[in-house]
């Protein structure tokens, strides 16, 4: 696997997308997915508020799902939005100034825009997008990425069925292809001062390339409920606050 880093200008709410894009990337092959930061997807939509408006802690129980109140002043939320579980529902403030960003209002339309976009543009048939943010593992320290919308390319890789090295048939591997992606390319892009949210990732024989969108069964597939998650029984122990919507 290949991920090449694009640097970017510095990247505003008065910008266009595809104009980025156009200016950025000149020439494309077959089997490439394109990694977009979720952050200039948000900017260039005017998903920002700034902090001198709204209360931060009141605008996560807005645009959070379910969430949870942090124990000490100041810290994080934990947070469940889109059927992810993400700090904070997402919203940054590094490389922001004086704004609050959001995740952009729609990931998957928005990530199904820009295939399309690009794959007329070049002409090409098996492209993927990729839209990615930063997230947290339990028990460790440290951010990765982790993918909020994808088109393009099959989310998972089906092992059930399959036999293992000694012939036993794997009753319920699948491997999540979209976040492995999404860690490769958060990782290479940086989280600081790098000025390169986007990446190209190249020689993936693993990813099954679609020349479509993915359907609404295939984005189903990807969930879990939190009746049926591993993590169920530390998930569920907690109580979960609803969405504000009257913020």
């Amino acid at each position: 696997m290949i991920v090449r880093t694009i640097k970017t200008k510095i990247i505003t709410k008065n910008d266009r997308l595809f104009e980025i894009i156009d200016q950025s990337i000149q020439k494309l092959q077959e089997k490439t997915i394109l990694a977009i930061t979720s952050k200039i997807i948000a900017l260039i939509e005017g998903r920002v508020i700034k902090k001198s408006e709204i209360d931060k802690g009141g605008l996560i129980e807005k645009e959070a799902d379910l969430y949870i109140k942090p124990i000490k002043p100041d810290d994080f939320y934990l947070t469940i939005k889109n059927d992810i579980l993400i700090p904070s529902a997402g919203i940054d403030e590094s490389n922001a100034g004086e704004y609050y960003i959001l995740w952009p209002k729609d990931p998957q339309r928005s990530a199904n825009i820009i295939r399309e976009y690009i794959v007329d543009k070049f002409k090409l048939k098996n492209l993927g997008v990729l839209i990615t943010d930063s997230t947290t593992a339990p028990l460790r320290w440290g951010v990765k990425g982790i993918a909020i919308a994808h088109s393009g390319f099959s989310a998972l890789n089906d092992y059930v069925g399959k036999p293992d090295l000694l012939g036993r048939k794997l009753k319920v591997t699948k491997v999540n292809v979209v976040d492995a992606l999404a860690a490769a390319a958060v990782l290479t892009m940086g989280e600081g001062n790098e000025q390169m949210p986007l990446a190209l990732i190249e020689d993936i024989p693993f990813v099954q390339f679609q020349d479509r969108n993915p359907t609404k069964k295939e984005l189903e597939e990807l969930r879990i409920s939190l009746d049926d998650d591993l993590y169920s029984p530390l998930l569920k122990t907690v109580k979960w606050k609803k969405k504000k919507n009257d913020c």
